[in-house]
């Protein structure tokens, strides 16, 4: 297939050189275009613009980091809106809010172009690896043309029905739930280390007992060891997401207290200027409160 892809971030990257691993013709576009260089020695092209990628695509893969990047790049004037043809598919995988997602399939809808919203639960670590976990929501003619794309990116995929808007609402649900789970290890952790204990003692416990996903152990080592930079998902990025998920909770009628709680935590560590850390410096957040020194 011919596919475009623009946003060569920590995330990006990565997924562009699995889109070119599995055979498909890549063209791509970066607002810094030597991020492009890696992919230009496998056999890609770079364009000038969003709309450039777009051009002569089957589908067109964004990767941005926020809403505001995400819908100037899909909707700006030289946008992939700008370049797409009939039919063709823009897969949005950046993690944006439910209503940008509405937007943008209201968008592309209204001049015959396809839209499939499809974030993605991985580090850029498994971006590499691929192992990512990719989900998908579209007009099923849509989610099935640009399947070989959706695949190429990770070790699975999960298809959430023909309402573009239910992946981002489970990808926003699934960082909750693990912006929580940091939450609570670093009160655990915070607590051992308190009483004596050192991390790696409860890092054990926690590994033989509790772990039994890759997500919850690495987190648990991070905070362990705490080990925040470079980051593979930075705070203020945790603060965006977690601020998205109160936003379609409010919409939906939702109490989450606990999400509450969360945005307030990354809002503080953004205020003392950790932004740039890990999210998993919650750990650090944590054992600050409690008289722990800081990350050695």
């Amino acid at each position: 297939m011919n596919v475009g892809f623009v946003g060569l971030g920590n995330m990006g990257l990565p997924m562009a050189k699995q889109v070119l691993s599995a055979g498909h013709s890549l063209t791509v576009w970066n607002r810094t275009a030597s991020r492009a260089d890696p992919l230009v020695k496998q056999g890609a092209r770079v364009v000038a613009s969003p709309a450039d990628a777009a051009r002569g695509a089957d589908v067109v893969v964004s990767m941005l980091a926020d809403d505001r990047a995400a819908e100037a790049v899909a909707l700006g004037q030289d946008g992939v809106g700008a370049g797409l043809a009939k039919g063709a598919v823009h897969v949005s995988s950046s993690t944006i809010s439910v209503a940008l997602s509405r937007r943008l399939a209201e968008a592309h809808a209204r001049v015959g172009q396809g839209y499939v919203s499809a974030p993605v639960f991985g580090r850029p670590e498994a971006a590499e690896a691929k192992q990512l976990w990719v989900l998908a929501a579209g007009p099923a003619g849509d989610v099935a043309r640009c399947k070989p794309v959706l695949e190429a990116l990770g070790r699975g995929l999960t298809v959430l029905g023909e309402e573009a808007t239910a992946a981002n609402v489970v990808k926003l649900s699934g960082n909750f739930l693990i912006a929580s789970m940091m939450e609570a290890l670093g009160e655990a952790f915070a607590l051992t280390r308190k009483a004596g204990l050192e991390p790696r003692q409860f890092l054990e416990v926690f590994q033989s007992v509790f772990a039994r996903s890759p997500i919850f152990e690495n987190y648990a080592r991070a905070i362990a060891e705490e080990r925040y930079a470079p980051a593979g998902f930075a705070m203020r990025l945790g603060l965006k997401d977690v601020g998205l998920v109160l936003e379609a909770a409010r919409a939906a009628e939702v109490p989450m207290p606990l999400a509450s709680l969360l945005r307030d935590q990354y809002l503080g560590g953004v205020a003392q200027g950790h932004g740039d850390l890990d999210w998993s410096a919650l750990g650090a957040l944590i054992a600050g409160r409690a008289g722990l020194p800081g990350p050695r």
